[in-house]
């Protein structure tokens, strides 16, 4: 977790500084763009007409990119030195599915792996005559860039428990041991997949019997089919994380949360607890809709990055599987002080995120409850604490909120509330943060929880 003071100079533990009228007078330093504080591209989608996005960890200074294409036909790779650069690098295809018989299907969700100093794909394939008759592949390269073709061979079917539908295979190191998690059908369970998880004797064969970690029984995993699929794994804070996506590919896609202890026996089913409701969800006001499939990855600071696909309508023609505008997106992945995930929404279109922290109360944030203003510690709804500075032609800026963008920070006397015209405001850079002047002589102020205006200034932290 990057927990790194996001100001230059701003320690944690830093007492409140309160300004008087004429803050602006104030010691002034040089304040970090929005964008490296955000730290993670904007640019939405990242790419276009890509489903279940897989974006790598940077190896010897490149992230690799691959994901489904609409034609659900070939393999592709591309990479770049940024994530962002991600966006208009050259796409390689390494690999079509051959013209009939085996593999000569659908072809879905592929993930690359670093494993042991080679290149591995996993992906999902059916079959030229039956289309669903979907199974796990492994891809196998020596060389050391993934985006040429040559150095790909195909290893063969990664074979389960069950000869039945299988897909979304991704695998992870945890303690020295090599795991696969993946989705597949169980004969006898009534719905369409469920997770399982093995530890693996090499990159494609199980060593051990899959344990199932998750079936499709909650109400929000079982709209439109009863699914169960896309793990993505992510170990921090002692705790091993699983994120997954559950019901129809439509605007129902949304994802759960699967987690253990990192010293758990990650084979036993009772190590696994599943949060009762969607931590991903379809969000209306910032017309993103059915956010799932996702993975992670982390910017060259280490903060950690969420990539996930979704639409940006809701109404789809035929069957939603066809549709082919599941877009990559990525966004900041936070984490509460407890060391678990906020995801949050699916931010939608715009600049650079923050949060704003009193500085006297680093984890508390600034919070729009409603269209009504608090400050509160350490909050779980991510967010109601996430804003954009939107600049003006004069050099004002408002303040936008991220989940309701089209309501903006908006004064009325002494009053702070969320309403469509929003107030111009001036950030003043000051030794611990910023201050927010509303009015000539006027200041954003916390006090007791509440926010207000004032002549004297609260410094916030921008995180």
């Amino acid at each position: 977790m990057n927990r790194r003071t996001v100001l230059a100079g701003g320690a944690v533990g830093a007492m409140a500084v309160v300004l008087p009228v004429g803050a602006e007078g104030a010691p002034v330093v040089k304040a970090r763009p929005d964008a490296e504080i955000y730290g993670v591209p904007t640019v939405d989608p990242l790419i276009s007409q890509r489903a279940d996005p897989w974006i790598t960890k940077p190896v010897k200074g490149q992230y690799y990119f691959t994901g489904s294409v609409p034609e659900y036909d070939r393999l592709v790779v591309r990479g770049a030195p940024t994530i962002e650069g991600l966006a208009t690098a050259e796409e390689s295809v390494i690999w079509r599915r051959p013209a009939g018989g085996r593999m000569g299907g659908h072809i879905w969700a592929p993930e690359l792996h670093r494993i042991g100093g080679r290149w591995y794909i996993y992906f999902a394939a059916g079959d030229a005559g039956d289309v669903f008759r979907i199974r796990t592949y492994v891809m196998e390269s020596a060389l050391d860039d993934p985006r040429d073709p040559a150095g790909w061979t195909l290893k063969g079917q990664l074979l389960t428990e069950w000869d039945g539908f299988t897909l979304d295979a991704t695998s992870f190191t945890h303690r020295g041991r090599q795991y696969l998690v993946w989705a597949q059908s169980e004969p006898e369970i009534a719905v369409n997949t469920s997770l399982y998880i093995a530890e693996m004797a090499n990159p494609w064969t199980l060593k051990t019997k899959p344990t199932r970690i998750t079936t499709p029984t909650k109400s929000w995993e079982i709209i439109g089919y009863k699914v169960n699929e896309g793990p993505a794994v992510l170990i921090r804070n002692g705790r091993v994380f699983i994120t997954y996506s559950a019901s129809a590919t439509d605007a129902n896609y949304c994802m759960g949360l699967l987690t253990a202890s990192a010293s758990a026996d990650l084979l036993a089913r009772e190590s696994w607890t599943k949060s009762p409701d969607p931590i991903f969800t379809t969000h209306d006001a910032t017309s993103r809709f059915g956010p799932g499939h996702n993975s992670f990855t982390v910017t060259p600071d280490g903060t950690d990055v969420l990539v996930y696909h979704a639409r940006d309508y809701q109404q789809i023609t035929g069957d939603p599987l066809y549709d082919p505008n599941r877009h990559t997106r990525v966004q900041k992945l936070y984490w509460h002080e407890d060391g678990t995930p906020l995801f949050g929404v699916p931010v939608g279109s715009g600049g650079p995120i923050v949060r704003l922290s009193p500085a006297d109360r680093p984890r508390s944030f600034v919070k729009h409850v409603g269209d009504a203003f608090q400050v509160d510690h350490a909050p779980r709804e991510l967010e109601l604490t996430q804003f954009r500075f939107v600049k003006a032609a004069d050099g004002t800026e408002t303040v936008q909120s991220v989940d309701q963008p089209a309501k903006y920070l908006t004064i009325s006397g002494t009053s702070v509330c969320l309403s469509a015209t929003g107030t111009p405001v001036t950030r003043i850079a000051v030794k611990d943060g910023v201050t927010v002047r509303v009015a000539p002589g006027r200041f954003l102020q916390h006090r007791n929880g509440a926010l207000t205006v004032a002549d004297r200034a609260t410094v916030f932290r921008l995180s």
